[in-house]
């Protein structure tokens, strides 16, 4: 998970994608009247799977540029972060009471994702594609912490940026 906000970045690697190789070993051993020759090797049928950082890593630029309306640097950003769509987004974020803010959910992938935040004591709930483009939520009498939840649907695959801006209205 990377979360960023106003004051700094903080980093917790919540997702370290299960990268495994495959390593055989084989060794030749002697039979009492061998001789000598050596003997057949057996070839595994599947191949190791691929890495998927770089797809990973593609992915999460492609959802953080849909939402680079804001950037750290601006007045009005809040907080950010990325995330894989198996983790999902679980945050909960200070915000000033009274004040409106603005959601911003990219989701770049496969399948469709679920936003649900609890905005005036009432949940919202949507369902979104993972297809690159943003999905916004607007927020108006903010609590002073604001609950963000998005999962991925079954069989979904991707990663998700979001992002929180003042609106200054």
């Amino acid at each position: 998970m990377t979360t960023r906000t106003r004051f700094g970045v903080n980093s917790a690697v919540l997702y370290a994608g299960l990268l495994s190789a495959v390593v055989m070993v084989t060794g030749c051993t002697e039979k009492s009247g061998s001789t000598g020759e050596p003997t057949e090797q057996v070839t595994p049928t599947t191949a190791p799977p691929q890495p998927t950082g770089t797809n990973d890593k593609r992915l999460g630029e492609q959802a953080e540029a849909a939402l680079d309306t804001v950037t750290i640097d601006d007045p009005e950003f809040v907080e950010s972060g990325l995330e894989s769509l198996a983790d999902g987004i679980h945050t909960d974020s200070p915000l000033i009471r009274g004040k409106s803010y603005q959601l911003g959910v990219a989701c770049a992938g496969q399948g469709k994702a679920k936003l649900s935040v609890q905005i005036e004591g009432e949940p919202v709930v949507r369902s979104f594609d993972c297809d690159g483009t943003a999905v916004h939520q607007r927020i108006t009498k903010a609590p002073s912490r604001l609950r963000v939840d998005v999962d991925g649907e079954p069989g979904s695959s991707g990663m998700i940026a979001w992002r929180i801006s003042e609106t200054g209205t």
